[in-house]
């Protein structure tokens, strides 16, 4: 098993005589530092999923995952203080995350964690539920949905909806409840809304997504134009395995799957999606931001200079993230 996986490097710096990718000055001191000492090449080489996987590879594989960005994690509880409650809605396995001196306002963000469908979990993923709670002052509930390739998109998109549903039934209304998810767990947010939509459910008041993976084939601009930029990912090595998990090949361009390819002319929640300028899914940012508000509907494009895949979790104390997550807590307070 390799050592690394996702950049998992991220949870304790690698010293480097030099940077291995383009450190610009346009962005703050703290990033700088942060992108010249957590990514190498050998790193983003390492993330790479080897030929004929057995479950039980995925499976070790996944608790590998979880248990090396541990650390990161742990840094994130103890700078907030949450509390963290355990809890199954509608059969799904799911985390509570209330920000410390919470109060009870009736509304509720859902989150939707990434991991390019084959990774992580909710207690995995703090780094990013963690400091959305505190700065919007959110109770939120983390779905531990079915990870790839124990289901597919399937699994996933039903689960993302139980949970939902399940809060309905508590006496939740859809105006008071919003949904974000990260990179994998965008496609997967703005896909289970879709499919929410077309079951002609009540839709969430509104969308956070980061960095969505919301195209999961190589298609668009930046990932070529930013293959040998983005300090993360290779798409061949890490991201075409997992899509191939996620989905069979002729349903990968399928709306719930790779939501770019949806109908925006019909309802669909206000939306903000948040990106950076070092990331192959850029593209996948621009092509659903315009999918949207082409069609008319409501979405803002937020895109950060210098900022790498996930900045606000990953890096979740650098001036760009705490801006980041601002922007997101304005956002969800004009609609809640």
């Amino acid at each position: 098993m390799k050592k690394t996986l996702l950049g998992l490097s991220l949870v304790a710096p690698i010293m480097a005589t030099a940077a291995d990718f383009y450190v610009p000055d346009t962005i703050s001191k703290e990033g700088q530092a942060f992108l010249s000492t957590q990514f190498t090449v050998q790193l983003r080489q390492e993330s790479a999923i080897p030929d004929a996987m057995t479950k039980e590879d995925w499976l070790a594989m996944q608790a590998k995952a979880n248990e090396d960005i541990i650390p990161l994690n742990t840094a994130v509880v103890e700078k907030y203080k949450p509390t963290l409650k355990e809890m199954t809605l509608g059969g799904v396995g799911t985390l509570e995350i209330k920000p410390y001196g919470w109060k009870d306002n009736g509304k509720l963000l859902v989150y939707v964690h990434g991991g390019a469908y084959i990774s992580y979990n909710s207690r995995a993923t703090l780094a990013s539920s963690v400091p959305v709670a505190h700065d919007t002052g959110l109770r939120v509930v983390s779905i531990d949905y079915t990870l790839a390739p124990m289901g597919n998109y399937k699994q996933a998109t039903d689960d993302v909806i139980a949970v939902i549903d399940a809060l309905r039934q508590q006496g939740y209304n859809m105006n008071d409840i919003a949904i974000y998810g990260d990179s994998a767990g965008g496609g997967l947010v703005a896909g289970s809304v879709l499919k929410m939509r077309d079951q002609n459910k009540p839709l969430p008041a509104a969308v956070v997504l980061w960095s969505p993976w919301a195209d999961i084939t190589e298609t668009g601009d930046t990932y070529y134009t930013l293959k040998d930029a983005e300090p993360l990912y290779r798409y061949d090595l890490l991201l075409k395995p997992s899509a191939d998990a996620y989905a069979n090949t002729e349903d990968q361009k399928h709306p719930y799957v790779s939501p770019v390819y949806g109908d925006y002319s019909k309802p669909f929640p206000p939306t903000l999606i948040q990106a950076g300028t070092k990331e192959i899914f850029l593209s996948n940012a621009v092509r659903l931001y315009q999918a949207i508000d082409s069609h008319g509907g409501e979405a803002k494009l937020d895109i950060y200079e210098g900022m790498w895949h996930v900045f606000q979790a990953f890096s979740f104390d650098i001036p760009e993230a705490h801006l980041a997550r601002r922007k997101m807590s304005q956002f969800l307070d004009s609609h809640l």
